[in-house]
């Protein structure tokens, strides 16, 4: 017995020293960092995008009896390797790269056990090549229009108004250049982003193996400018794509353009923060816009969106935030193209959040109202949450 702990305590011992040591194929450094993020919620509606983490607006039909529903939640968790180039002497280029993933993909079958094991999904993976002020930046990454990101211990893979209240974005495989436009001694850096990245609509064609409409129109552009201070930031990006609507080996062409600006500002100063985002656009439902809805004509459909956030952090311990959003899509072009289109929603949350010295606590309630239908009916929904987030 003796001999099997001993050995069992060697084994042990060996596995911990050499988990400590990673050695890259090359010159570069690799860091390892992500968070472990639980949450625990109660909720009188079902919500999409999902339940739990993932909830951003309250689903109809509407819940009427046994209405409060929980649950326990960590797909958040986040892995995310960055690797940085060794830069010689005399070099004139640096790289690096970045690969990220968390857990929001599905999950392992449909049985009693499957919700205990959600699958990963590719967050991100991209290669960055740098020479003084310019970045270029192949593969998969935030496209410009992604901005401010509102702060939330429970909707982190999920921003709190993301595709339903203001925020727009995604990310996308492609090519992005970062220029810096002035000198890094300048008291307001500017600094301009172009990006050229795949198209994506939900058909005609499939979705996932490049036959999709979106794919045969023009790539997606955007071009975005940000003015960056020590205490403030402000930006503003444009948007254009065009779509074609018709199927594979099909000689008409059905164009439907995508057009979008936004704006965001953030100001922060001490324990205090200030921060939003506002968007006006067309066709952007591949962007998250319009409430995440895409049409299956060439009639346009216009949306505008807004968010704002305001929190203040007392002792660097206690914060306390509040956020509102709201997303209005015209209801001539949602109701010419849809059955039961969701045409407003406004977006509520309000959150009290405590810092210990590697895990923070977060206590939450999120409320949705969402104007749906061609005779505008309404629906409210609420969640209440605790959160736990463990970064390394």
């Amino acid at each position: 017995m003796r001999r099997f702990v001993t050995l069992f305590a060697a084994l042990f011992l060996t596995v911990g020293l050499y988990a400590q040591n990673v050695i890259p194929g090359g010159t570069e450094t690799i860091k390892l960092k992500g968070f472990v993020s639980f949450t625990t919620f109660m909720q009188d509606q079902s919500f999409k995008f999902g339940n739990g983490q993932n909830a951003e607006w309250a689903n109809p039909p509407d819940y009427t009896t046994n209405k409060w529903f929980g649950g326990f939640d960590v797909r958040n968790t986040r892995l995310t390797l960055v690797f940085n180039g060794h830069k010689k002497k005399g070099q004139s280029w640096n790289f690096g790269g970045v690969l990220e993933m968390d857990f929001f993909g599905g999950y392992v079958g449909a049985s009693l056990f499957a919700a205990q094991m959600p699958m990963p999904r590719l967050r991100l993976a991209y290669m960055d090549m740098v020479h003084g002020n310019f970045r270029l930046r192949l593969g998969q990454a935030w496209t410009p229009m992604f901005g401010n990101v509102p702060v939330s211990m429970s909707h982190i893979a999920f921003p709190l108004g993301y595709g339903n209240a203001g925020f727009v974005g995604w990310r996308f495989p492609g090519i992005y250049m970062y220029i810096g436009l002035n000198g890094k001694e300048s008291t307001v850096k500017i600094r301009m982003d172009f990006a050229l990245f795949a198209g994506s609509w939900n058909g005609p064609g499939s979705n996932t193996d490049f036959l999709t409409g979106g794919n045969f129109g023009s790539p997606q552009t955007e071009l975005k400018f940000n003015f960056i201070g020590k205490k403030w930031s402000i930006y503003a990006v444009g948007h254009i794509d065009k779509k074609n609507l018709s199927p594979v080996n099909v000689d008409t062409k059905e164009k439907l353009t995508g057009l979008a600006t936004e704006i965001g500002a953030k100001f922060h100063t001490g324990g205090f923060l200030l921060q939003g985002n506002i968007y006006t656009g067309k066709n952007i439902g591949q962007q998250f816009g319009a409430i995440t809805q895409v049409q299956d004509t060439a009639l346009d459909l216009r949306s505008t969106g807004g968010w704002f956030q305001v929190g203040y952090v007392f002792a660097k311990k206690v914060g306390l935030y509040a956020f509102y959003g709201s997303e209005k899509v015209n209801h001539d072009d949602a109701v010419a193209v849809f059955s039961n289109p969701r045409t407003k929603h406004n977006l509520y949350n309000f959150m009290l959040r405590y810092n210990l010295r590697k895990i923070s606590l977060g206590l939450e309630w999120l409320h949705s109202s969402l104007t749906y239908g061609k005779s505008d009916e309404n629906i409210q929904g609420n969640q209440i949450s605790l959160s736990a987030l463990y970064k390394f």
